[in-house]
Order: C-alpha cells, then sequence, then structure tokens
C-alpha cells in the first residue's frame, strides 16, 4: 500500500494584521516540505487547487513542476484538478511537463471540487455542472490515450485530428484517478471506465462507505477490467505528533478551518466533541501519535482492501516547524509500522 500526504495551501490569519498570511511565503515552505517527504519516503504528494484568499496555491501544476526539481522518487498529483472548469489540453500538457521534469513520476486526480468559485471565474455556467465535467474528462482521457485526437462534444469546440505535445513517459500515459466525495453516480463512471479511485472521507465514519467502495469493486469487475489493476484510496485529514500537548492543541487549527468554511455552508461551530470522536477508532479523523496513526490506516486496509492512503495534512495551517515533523513521523514511523 502506497502512503501519501496531501495539501491545499491553508492560510491562517496574521492576528496583528488581520490578513491572511503572505501566499509566497507558504508556497515556498510547501515545496521544502515537499523535498522533506521525498527524503523520509513517502510515496505520493498531492496538491490541491483552489481560487480563494484562504489557501495559497490556485495553480498546482506550478507547484508540482517546482518540486519535481528538488525530489527524486516521490509521485506528483494534483489534489484535485478541478476538471469541469479546466481545459483538458492545457491539463495533459502541464502533467505531461511535470512528467519530464519529474522522470515519470506525475499523476493527476480529477474531481468537481469541493467549492465553485472557478466556476464564475472562468466564465462557466454552473447549470452545465454535471455535463462540463463528463465531457472534459472523456476529452481528456482520449488525448491521454492517442496522439492525434478526433472528439466532439456540446460544451467545448471539436477537435479534428488534433496533436497534443509534449507526450508523457509512458507511451504518452499520465495516471489519472477520479476523486470522488461519495457520490454512486461518481463512483460508477469511475468503474465502468477502469479508473483508480480516490474517496475523500473526512467526517462521520469511514466504515459508513464500505458499501460505496464494494459497489466500485463490483462494477469495476463486471466491466472486465482485471483485479490485479484495481487501484483504491482513501484521502483523509491527518495529523502526526508523538507530543500529546501538541495533538491537543492542533484543535484549534482545525476549529479554525472548518469554522471558516462554515460559515458559508451554514455548519454549527465545531466542537470539542466533534474532534475528539473524529479522532477515535471509529472515526474520521487520522490524527493522533505515530501509532494511532498506523493502526487507523492498518485498520482502513482491513476494512476497504485500499492500495493507497492519502494524508491530508496542512488543515489549519500548522506552523512550519510543526508540519516538518508530522512529515517526519509519517515518513518515518507511521509508513514503516503500517506497511
Amino acid at each position: 500500500m502506497e502512503l501519501g500526504i496531501g495539501m491545499f495551501g491553508d492560510l491562517a490569519i496574521d492576528q496583528q494584521t488581520g490578513k491572511y498570511k503572505d501566499a509566497g511565503i507558504k508556497i515556498r515552505e510547501i515545496i521544502d516540505q515537499v523535498k522533506l517527504m521525498d527524503e523520509v519516503g513517502i510515496d505520493v504528494f498531492a496538491m490541491g487547487e483552489h481560487h480563494r484568499p484562504d489557501y495559497a496555491v490556485s495553480s498546482p501544476e506550478i507547484v508540482l513542476a517546482a518540486a519535481a526539481s528538488v525530489t527524486k522518487n516521490i509521485k506528483l498529483a494534483s489534489g484535485v484538478t478541478v476538471l469541469s472548469s479546466s481545459e483538458p489540453v492545457k491539463v495533459y500538457e502541464d502533467f505531461s511537463t511535470i512528467d519530464l521534469i519529474s522522470d515519470g513520476r506525475a499523476e493527476i486526480f480529477v474531481g468537481r471540487g469541493s467549492f465553485i468559485e472557478s466556476f464564475p471565474l472562468y466564465g462557466y455556467s454552473l447549470n452545465d455542472y454535471e455535463e462540463l465535467f463528463d465531457e472534459k474528462l472523456e476529452l481528456l482521457l482520449k488525448i491521454n490515450s492517442e496522439e492525434n485526437v478526433s472528439w466532439s462534444g456540446k460544451l467545448r469546440p471539436s477537435m479534428q485530428n488534433q496533436t497534443v505535445y509534449p507526450r508523457a513517459k509512458n507511451n504518452g500515459k499520465i495516471p489519472i484517478w477520479r476523486a470522488v466525495g461519495g457520490t454512486p453516480q461518481s463512483v460508477l463512471s469511475a468503474a465502468q471506465l477502469g479508473m483508480p479511485l480516490i474517496v475523500a472521507i473526512i467526517g462521520g465514519m469511514p466504515v459508513q462507505f464500505k458499501n460505496l467502495i464494494e459497489f466500485y469493486k463490483q462494477e469495476y469487475l463486471k466491466v472486465g477490467f482485471p483485479e490485479s489493476e484495481m487501484q483504491i484510496a482513501i484521502h483523509s485529514h491527518t495529523f502526526v505528533s508523538d507530543d500529546k500537548n501538541v495533538v491537543e492543541g492542533y484543535f484549534e487549527n482545525y476549529k479554525s478551518q472548518m469554522d471558516r468554511i462554515g460559515k458559508s455552508r451554514g455548519w454549527a461551530p465545531y466542537t470539542k466533541m466533534q474532534y475528539d470522536g473524529g479522532r477515535a477508532k471509529e472515526g474520521a479523523l487520522f490524527i493522533g501519535n505515530s501509532n494511532e496513526v498506523a493502526d487507523k490506516i492498518a485498520y482502513m486496509k482491513e476494512i476497504f482492501g485500499i492500495t493507497r492512503f492519502i494524508g491530508h495534512m496542512d488543515v489549519g495551517a500548522p506552523e512550519d516547524s510543526i508540519m516538518r515533523k508530522s512529515i517526519e513521523l509519517f515518513g518515518e514511523k507511521v509508513a514503516p509500522q503500517v506497511r
């Protein structure tokens, strides 16, 4: 099983100015942190895409390209590419370039994203939310498998025998994962296309997703794809510290981000009871000491038979030194125990 770390580039609020902290500093910290991940043996890094003031990264491709230049082994993925509001040709070109810079380590996680700011920003209508994604996924998969592309759809102009360069290393093919939040139709689509699946489990109890993942396995095999090629991942909020006081203190970081997002979504203020409940064995938060986090990831393997776990590790913008210690523990203690 592969173990990875994901980030969104959360920005904390400067208590003196009341403004978000400097995005440039955050991005440089992220690149240094990915270098550390590579050094401690983490398998995958996933960089998210957002178009909001509370996140530093709107272009994960640029950050991944920078990370490619300072790493040797770690796979570099988007987490996620909001494909509905992206241009599939440019997505492929960007990631094939990362693939060449990194000597074949690029991956793409495609999804609809958890925010919708990119739609009006790029001039797309939310009325086309579903159809935009389906069309663009079809085109991206075609570009990924064919050098000369002919394609037609309703919402994007057609392509007639056009070529897309540069081509990625593996005969032009980049691993493309389908990221979902729990919608059965999305899971069915991934299975029918034979795409690797990554499920975001960030609340409730992970076991509630068991039927959904079994549904994916059933439909994947029904189409005729080989079981040996099936890949399933989960993506959950994660933070590791062997200092109990640091784990307890991380509640304030976590609460600040949950409450910030919750204001626009009508959520009640986040509570310590929710935090502690999520940290329990049955909960969805992989937050605790290295033994607790390792045991919980192993439990996910038992429940779901996953082939990859991505720990989303920068919720609430912990300080760089705390993040680096969490990364070290994840690579040097958690990963060996899980493996």
